[in-house]
């Protein structure tokens, strides 16, 4: 084989070289042989990969290594560059695809037979227990891929695949009544696409958050309010959704509760809370739920919502050699939104 076709069988990939700081570098950009689909699987040659926290969570070790020097990334965006085998009917070569966080579940335990599959023990995720989209290709179970929504460059579907479902998923478990007013703790990648989701259905939307660019960014979208984290909402909240990993949050965002309310963790990871007081911060039949992945239904639904309603998705693109820059940016609150890696800065295909 010569050495140009040799070179078309390899490819670019960012490997966590050991769970630590990413003011660190534990990242290595290494060449390697392109992964080969097997029964069931897609090849996908990557365009966009959105960086997301749950990403920062993975190298730095804040979650248990599941697979050593694995390659992060779990929002990736790309095009379907070979199948492994016939049997695969949903998508063909050629179509562009979203590869999610999660990539794999049993089918029979009680929670897959009783639609919560998310919670299947034996459930399998991208750029955590295989390799993810920090790369020029990976592979991805067809059953898992997603179709993507038209309408939006490959930078902007990158943060719909886990920031918008999960947040959706979120947004689906605090039970907000029609009309009724959402309280967002946090206001990064995930939060300003469930604020615009709350926003449609005709919520009244308050952000807490203590970056003042954020804070800026929120009321640009046309948030009802926003203000420091730990500060009071101007009115009661029917629900809450916490989305930034700190546990300190939580008593506080309880509080801010209309009896009956909910207050749902849309993190992977968060620090431990204070103790809470039961008759200021749970009576009055207060809820507090977390969130552990999504349903495969629940990415298509958001999906399909995408479809029917544009939403603003607010990107800062790093190309892909930048990768650690792009987590390191995400771990100091240096960009509003959510970040990107893409392998063409500046030529983001629409879909």
């Amino acid at each position: 084989m010569d050495s140009k076709a040799n070179r078309q069988q390899r490819g670019r990939v960012w490997r966590t070289t050991f769970p630590g700081s990413v003011d660190n570098s534990p990242l290595q950009l290494v060449e390697e042989a392109r992964p080969i689909p097997e029964e069931g699987e897609l090849l996908v040659a990557i365009e966009s990969c959105g960086v997301c926290r749950t990403d920062l969570h993975v190298v730095e070790g804040d979650l248990p290594v599941h697979s050593p020097h694995v390659v992060p990334g779990h929002e990736a965006v790309g095009i379907v560059s070979a199948v492994g085998s016939d049997s695969v009917t949903a998508f063909r070569m050629g179509d562009r695809v979203g590869i999610p966080w999660l990539r794999h579940t049993c089918g029979t335990c009680s929670f897959c037979a009783s639609g919560r599959e998310n919670l299947c023990s034996r459930s399998l995720y991208t750029g955590w227990d295989r390799d993810g989209g920090f790369a020029e290709w990976a592979v991805v179970p067809a059953e898992y891929a997603l179709a993507l929504p038209t309408g939006y460059t490959t930078a902007e579907l990158a943060p719909l695949l886990c920031a918008g479902i999960i947040g959706y998923r979120a947004l689906l478990l605090a039970e907000l009544p029609e009309h009724g007013v959402l309280g967002l703790y946090g206001f990064g990648g995930s939060a300003h696409i469930v604020a615009q989701l709350a926003r449609a259905d005709g919520a009244a939307v308050h952000v807490m958050t203590r970056d003042l660019v954020a804070r800026e960014f929120a009321m640009s979208l046309g948030m009802d309010s926003a203000q420091d984290t730990f500060a009071t909402a101007p009115q009661k909240l029917d629900a809450a959704i916490v989305f930034a990993p700190i546990g300190e949050i939580v008593p506080v965002a309880l509080d801010a509760l209309v009896p009956g309310g909910t207050v749902v963790l849309a993190g992977i990871h968060m620090t431990d809370s204070p103790a809470l007081n039961y008759q200021q911060h749970l009576f009055h039949e207060k809820r507090l739920r977390s969130v552990e992945a999504n349903t495969r239904e629940d990415a298509r639904a958001f999906l399909d919502i995408c479809n029917r309603i544009h939403l603003r998705v607010e990107t800062t693109v790093y190309p892909f050699d930048r990768v650690p820059d792009a987590l390191r940016d995400l771990r100091h609150g240096r960009f509003a939104g959510a970040a990107v890696v893409t392998m063409r800065p500046g030529e983001e295909t629409m879909s």
